[in-house]
């Protein structure tokens, strides 16, 4: 049985007393008796540039990555680090032409900027839709993904992990967006460095495993060698149709479709990854989403690269008993966790800690981001429209502990899943390009009417199920067809709802007069000269990584 030594206890306890107490530190400088729901929601005016960047990253970066993404670098290679790389491309977009406009209208949620520009209905209908994600499949599956890993590498019961991590993460949102941003910055550092901690290792493990004799750095050099030469397949961003994976990652797919589309809403449109940004000035927003661009192009290399390392040690014997279940099959989510566990005392307990980390700043993130649409958006609205900042933030804290409560209930479910991390994307991508396209027509064309967006807000979801069963559909009408990517899916289903949108505006009386208000203004779009070097500097990386690994 897997178990943690004395030592890796006492590194474990070290981090977390040093982000509960920072956090309490951070809670009693500003009393719960004092905080306003613009506070507690937002932290507004109280984050720096390097805590909104380090915000964003410990928000989006959890065990979907470290086991999820590792297991999809195991079984697909590279490829999927687009999923990072775009990121950072995509965040400068967003910093450009979102942040402005949400920062201009004094926008604090997602459905306020849908009520602001088109009416209450189609705030609340996306509202409750982002709910159920955000409970159903981001708690629940990095609930899972969190408790497996600290299961296979302490031998705590999966039930107790979840209990544990949900705990953890409760204590760190009850006290606010603040208490959130700024132990994030701890978080991100304990991520990072973990997580460098188990590439070295998995290389210099690969190093070994084909006779090197050499130590250190040079190690690591010739294991990163040997990936690239044993698991050359694994080293390609393009996957012609025909591949294995090819419907995961269909080829074009990743430059002109469906994968800009998935970042754009996430990074743009997505309450608990923008909300990091909403209480700052427009500099500083600015400032720390280019900080987070330069950090995701450095994910890759903490959880794709072990996973193609353990791959090799797979084909080559070492893993291969770690990598399988019972009945042989082999579980590609199992590469982090096998990493993990061969790991020397104490530095076992600092990939304990990097992981707990990543989880936990990640639960706090997106459950603050929960208790926000809930309270300000529908409670406020719909229960109490005169209820006191104090009343608020309480309702704001209950609706942390009852998302949590059903989250632990609904991760064990997902045992049976292979890739975890393509679960996420997947169903998360049922509404992605409609919410994406209602935002887009919202921001920068006046004509797109309230009856637009409703018809666009009711049909995605069932756009979206009848091209992920588009082959049963057809065998019904006795029509052989192919299944359709999903990234495929989220282009086809983005166009639709476009073209819907338009062709609802033109023909609604209501497009005649005056749209609700949103002002958006050209000087809104201007950056800094330093702001442009850093963006430059980003797409060159970039171009460069798609150019030696196309």
């Amino acid at each position: 049985m897997n178990h943690l030594a004395t030592a890796d206890y006492i590194v474990f306890l070290v981090y977390f007393i040093i982000v509960v107490g920072y956090g309490y530190w951070i809670y009693r400088r500003k009393r719960s008796s004092q905080m306003s729901t613009t506070d507690f929601f937002l932290a507004e005016g109280s984050l720096t540039w390097w805590a909104i960047g380090a915000s964003l990253i410990a928000s989006n970066i959890s065990a979907e990555h470290f086991i999820g993404m590792a297991g999809s670098g195991f079984a697909m290679g590279l490829a999927i680090s687009s999923y990072e790389w775009f990121a950072a491309a995509v965040l400068i977009i967003v910093a450009v032409f979102f942040i402005p406009i949400y920062l201009r209208n004094h926008i604090y949620t997602m459905p306020q900027f849908l009520a602001q520009r088109y009416s209450d209905t189609v705030s609340t209908i996306l509202a409750v839709f982002w709910l159920v994600v955000y409970v159903l499949v981001n708690l629940a599956s990095i609930l899972y993904l969190g408790a497996i890993a600290i299961e296979s590498l302490a031998g705590i019961s999966f039930t107790a992990c979840t209990i544990g991590l949900a705990v953890f993460a409760i204590f760190i949102t009850l006290g606010g967006m603040k208490v959130i941003g700024y132990t994030d910055v701890i978080q991100v550092v304990v991520l990072i460095f973990g997580g460098l901690v188990i590439t070295y290792l998995a290389l210099q493990l690969v190093a070994k495993d084909t006779g090197d004799t050499a130590i250190g750095i040079t190690s690591v050099w010739n294991g990163l060698l040997s990936l690239r030469q044993k698991a050359d397949g694994h080293f390609h961003m393009f996957f012609a149709k025909g591949h294995p994976y090819y419907d995961v990652l269909p080829g074009m797919a990743l430059v002109t479709g469906g994968m800009w589309l998935n970042n754009l809403y996430y990074w743009g449109c997505n309450q608990y990854i923008v909300q990091r940004a909403l209480g700052a000035d427009l500099k500083t927003a600015r400032s720390g989403i280019l900080f987070a661009a330069f950090l995701k192009l450095m994910i890759p290399l903490i959880v794709v690269i072990p996973g193609i390392a353990a791959f090799v040690l797979y084909q080559s014997g070492p893993f291969r008993a770690a990598m399988t279940d019972a009945s042989g099959v082999v579980k590609p989510d199992q590469a982090y966790p096998v990493l993990m566990n061969l790991l020397p005392v104490g530095m076992k307990g600092l990939a304990f800690a990097a992981l707990t980390a990543a989880v936990v700043a990640s639960l706090a993130s997106k459950c603050n981001s929960i208790s926000t649409i809930f309270t300000l958006d529908l409670y406020k609205k719909y229960v109490d429209k005169n209820a006191s900042d104090k009343k608020l933030v309480n309702v704001g804290r209950w609706a942390v502990i009852v998302s949590f409560a059903i989250a632990i209930g609904i991760a064990p479910m997902l045992r049976s899943l292979d890739q975890v991390y393509q679960y996420i994307q997947e169903y998360t991508n049922f509404i992605t390009p409609g919410i994406f396209a209602i935002f887009l027509l919202g921001f920068f064309w006046k004509r797109a009417t309230n009856r637009a967006a409703m018809t666009v807000a009711l049909l995605t979801l069932p756009l979206s199920l009848l091209l992920k069963f588009w082959p049963e559909v057809m065998d019904m009408v006795g029509v052989q067809a192919d299944s359709i990517p999903f990234l495929h899916r989220t282009t086809w289903v983005f166009c639709i709802d476009i073209l819907l949108m338009v062709l609802v505006s033109l023909t609604d009386p209501a497009s005649h007069v005056p749209q609700k208000g949103i002002i958006v203004d050209r000087s809104l779009f201007r950056v800094t000269p330093s702001f442009v070097i850093g963006s430059v500097s980003i797409f060159g990386i970039l171009a460069v990584l798609y150019t030696v690994f196309w």
